[in-house]
C-alpha cells in the first residue's frame, strides 16, 4: 500500500529547517493541515490549507475523506512525542504514513539547559490538567514540560511553593531555535514572569526543609483525606502489587471510598487511568480533593452500587472491589476484564471471606490473610496494636 498522508514536524525556522526531500513533500501536496502557528511557518506553497477540526477528534474523519489526494499534517517538533502523529497512528494503518521528525522541545530544552535527555522527567500537561505533574515533585528532580499556556508556569510554581520546594529553580523558554528565542529563569516562590503562550518549562526541584517528600506510590494514610474508612497503606500496598499499574491501563475501584487505590494506581503507572465507584457522596468530594491534590486529576468518579453501576463502563485492565464483594459483582467484573486482567477483592468481615472463600474454591488464584500491627502508647510505654486483619483474593485473567 502506498503511503498517502505525511505527518512533518516544523521547527521555529519553519521551512529553512526541512531536509530537502521533506521540503519537496510539502510544497508538492495538494491539502496541508496544522494549526495557525503552522501555517504562518510555511507559507507561499500553493496547497489547500485546512486548519484543526473542531472538536479534534473529528481530525480522523476529515483524514480518510481526503484519502487518495497528497496529504500532509503539520506537527510542531516530533509528531510521535506528546504531538499529533500519535493520534493519527493509532486510527491508521502505518503503512499508510509516513513520519518526518524535527528536533522536539524536549531535545532543544535539554540542550539550552545542559542536561541529559535520559536523566529528567519528559512530561506534558498540554491539553491536559496541570495537576499530572504532581507526582514527579520531589527532591533533586528535573523536569521538562510541554506547557498549557502563558499561565502553566504560575501554576506550576505554585504547586511546588506548597510542597516545600519554593527554591526550585525554573526556566521557561519560548520558540527555541528561532530569531525570536527568548528565555526566563526563575524562581518558584517568587515566580512573577509573563511568558509567551507557547513555551516548554524547566524545571530543577530544590526541597527545604519543610518539603513534602512523597513516593510514586505506598503514600503514607494522612496524605488523603477521608472519614477513616479507607483502604490502608500496608494493604494499600500488598493490593496495587497485585493490581500491577501499566502504562495507559484502566482500573475500576468498586466501592473506592476515598480513592488511595485508584489514585495510587494512577501515580504507579504514565497515562494509567481509574473509575471510581461510590455511592456516598462525600467519600466522592474525598476522592475528588485527593485526586487533585495528589496528582491524579482524571480520575473519574461515579455516584452507584455495584453490580447495578458496571454495566455501562469500558472493559478494565484491572478490577479491585474494596468492600462489598459478591459473586454477581465478580461475575460482570470478570466477562469485562480484558484478557491477561487483574481482578483484587479485599473484605474485613466474616461474611465477605466467606464469598472470597467461595470463589477461591471455584476459580483458584491466591487467597491471603493480611495482618498489620503497629507501635502505640500503651500507659506510659509502647505496645503493639493490631489493625483488623484483611482477607484477600487475586486472580489473573488466562
Amino acid at each position: 500500500m502506498t503511503a498517502w498522508l505525511h505527518i512533518v514536524g516544523l521547527g521555529e525556522d519553519g521551512l529553512d529547517g526541512l531536509v530537502p526531500a521533506t521540503r519537496t513533500v510539502l510544497e508538492t501536496a495538494e491539502v496541508i493541515i496544522g494549526g495557525e502557528r503552522h501555517h504562518q511557518l510555511a507559507p507561499n506553497i500553493a496547497a489547500e490549507r485546512l486548519s484543526w477540526p473542531h472538536p479534534f477528534d473529528a481530525l480522523i474523519d476529515v483524514l480518510r475523506d481526503l484519502k487518495g489526494k497528497r496529504v500532509v499534517v503539520l506537527a510542531t517538533g516530533d509528531p510521535l512525542w506528546y504531538s499529533v502523529g500519535a493520534r493519527i497512528g493509532r486510527s491508521i494503518p502505518n503503512e499508510e504514513i509516513v513520519f518526518h521528525p524535527q528536533l522536539s522541545a524536549f531535545q532543544l530544552a535539554s540542550a539550552r539547559m545542559g542536561w541529559s535527555l535520559a536523566d529528567v522527567e519528559t512530561l506534558t500537561v498540554h491539553g491536559r490538567p496541570v495537576e499530572q505533574m504532581i507526582p514527579y515533585i520531589r527532591p533533586n528532580g528535573r523536569l521538562l514540560l510541554l506547557t498549557t499556556g502563558s499561565e502553566t508556569p504560575g501554576q506550576i510554581a505554585g504547586f511546588l511553593t506548597e510542597r516545600g520546594y519554593g527554591a526550585s529553580r525554573i526556566s521557561v523558554l519560548g520558540a527555541m531555535g528561532g530569531e525570536n528565542e527568548v528565555r526566563f529563569d526563575g524562581v518558584a516562590n517568587d515566580w512573577s514572569h509573563e511568558v509567551p503562550a507557547f513555551n516548554t518549562m524547566a524545571v530543577e526541584c530544590i526541597a527545604g526543609d519543610d518539603a513534602l517528600v512523597l513516593p510514586q506510590m505506598g503514600l503514607p494514610d494522612d496524605a488523603f483525606v477521608s472519614d477513616g474508612t479507607m483502604t490502608k497503606q500496608e494493604v494499600r500496598a500488598i493490593t496495587l502489587s497485585k493490581l500491577m499499574p501499566m502504562r495507559g491501563a484502566l482500573l475500576w475501584d468498586v466501592g473506592c471510598g476515598s480513592g488511595s487505590v485508584a489514585i495510587e494506581w494512577m501515580r504507579g503507572a504514565r497515562d494509567a487511568l481509574a473509575i471510581g465507584i461510590e455511592p456516598k457522596e462525600q467519600r466522592r468530594a474525598y476522592a475528588a480533593q485527593n485526586a487533585a491534590t495528589l496528582g491524579a486529576p482524571r480520575l473519574k468518579l461515579i455516584d452507584g452500587r455495584s453490580p447495578e453501576a458496571l454495566g455501562d463502563l469500558p472493559a478494565p485492565d484491572a478490577v479491585f472491589v474494596g468492600g462489598g464483594v459478591s459473586e454477581e459483582v465478580f461475575d460482570i467484573a470478570w466477562a469485562a476484564l480484558k484478557p491477561l486482567g487483574r481482578f483484587v477483592a479485599n473484605a474485613v468481615t466474616l461474611e465477605g471471606e466467606a464469598v472470597l472463600r467461595d470463589l477461591y474454591a471455584k476459580h483458584g488464584g491466591d487467597l491471603a490473610r493480611i495482618s498489620v500491627e503497629r507501635a502505640s502508647p500503651v500507659g506510659g510505654l509502647t505496645g503493639w496494636r493490631p489493625a483488623m486483619a484483611v482477607t484477600q483474593w487475586s486472580l489473573i485473567k488466562r
